[in-house]
């Protein structure tokens, strides 16, 4: 799509927008949301990270997904001066102006830091907001040392982008999410958080992450502040394997930074342990990775299959494809 086609049809009678979720654990979905709802989203991100009329904002990203569609609604809420460029892996190439504000999935910042010049653009964005997949513990520590604000999002179509923060860089740093002053949050019975977001979704939304819940802290005031949230995996990531619960994130998390090829962890069935940890690899000798995983991963988190494919799936917005992932694993394990 392009700006010019969402521009016709937000400006249309319809009160409601066609979005599509991101396919991260299956098929995409279509959604209809209100634009109202949009308009909300929209205003509570610009008034939390100051933005003003006028500010610089880079569109670098599909308009086919709620992420782009929210630049937009929100340069038009709040009248800043849009930037596009083609979305691509290398979205400030031929950026020379200053952005203000500017929204990105993890492969482009990957991307921006490896080149001098993009690296140096990058730095130089007053807000960047990082969203659409896991950012690893490597590329949080050089994003620490940026000048200004970089942010992790946390949210999904189903809540018109994001309705909570972590800061990426400065002292401020945190592995855990502040959600908006309009939301709440809790738990349910296996762990997931539940968000209640009335001014952009009707009801609360169970969601299938788990989380660890961080109370409240009181401020010299004495008021309490929100409770915040950490991300522990998703609860369809969850593998059984011998009455052991193994998180697919945690396994991938401990063992970036000790692999240099690109991999996933996915499961498959098991006659003996009813499921089991698969690796998924571009690389030809696994070996190394036999070795890094047994000597970096607790003996029942290690996988039992690695299995060689010609490429890692992953979806238009740059997330793990789980479902595909494990069909790779089930069929190649044939």
């Amino acid at each position: 799509m392009s700006i010019e086609e969402f521009l016709v049809e937000w400006r249309s009678a319809s009160p409601t927008v066609l979005v599509h979720t991101s396919g991260s654990t299956g098929s995409p979905k279509p959604l209809w949301v209100e634009k109202r709802r949009m308009e909300a989203s929209a205003r509570i991100t610009c008034d939390f990270l100051q933005l003003h009329a006028g500010d610089t904002a880079l569109l670098c990203m599909s308009l086919d997904y709620i992420a782009g569609k929210m630049m937009v609604v929100r340069s038009l809420v709040r009248q800043l001066r849009l930037i596009t460029v083609e979305p691509s892996g290398h979205p400030l190439a031929s950026i020379s102006e200053p952005i203000d504000f500017a929204a990105m999935v993890p492969l482009q910042v990957y991307n921006s830091l490896q080149v001098p010049e993009e690296r140096h653009r990058l730095m130089q964005i007053r807000h960047l907001i990082i969203g659409g997949g896991a950012i690893d513990d490597q590329m949080a520590a050089e994003l620490k040392s940026f000048p200004h604000a970089v942010w992790s999002t946390y949210g999904m179509t189903e809540t018109l982008s994001h309705i909570a923060l972590r800061r990426l860089s400065g002292p401020e740093a945190s592995d855990c999410y502040t959600p908006f002053p309009s939301v709440s949050i809790s738990q349910n019975d296996d762990g997931c958080l539940v968000i209640d977001a009335p001014t952009v979704h009707d009801g609360p939304l169970v969601t299938n992450d788990i989380v660890e819940l961080i109370p409240s802290s009181s401020g010299s005031e004495g008021k309490a502040s929100a409770p915040s949230f950490r991300i522990l995996g998703r609860k369809d990531n969850v593998i059984c394997s011998g009455g052991v619960k193994i998180q697919i994130e945690e396994v991938e998390r401990m063992l970036r930074p000790h692999l240099s090829c690109p991999f996933l962890i996915t499961k498959c069935k098991d006659a003996k342990f009813g499921e089991a940890v698969v690796l998924l690899t571009e690389a030809t000798d696994v070996e190394p990775l036999r070795a890094a995983c047994e000597q970096h991963l607790p003996r029942f988190w290690q996988p039992r299959h690695y299995l060689t494919v010609a490429h890692l799936p992953f979806t238009a917005t740059g997330k793990p494809a789980r479902s595909e992932a494990q069909q790779l694993a089930e069929t190649g394990l044939l």
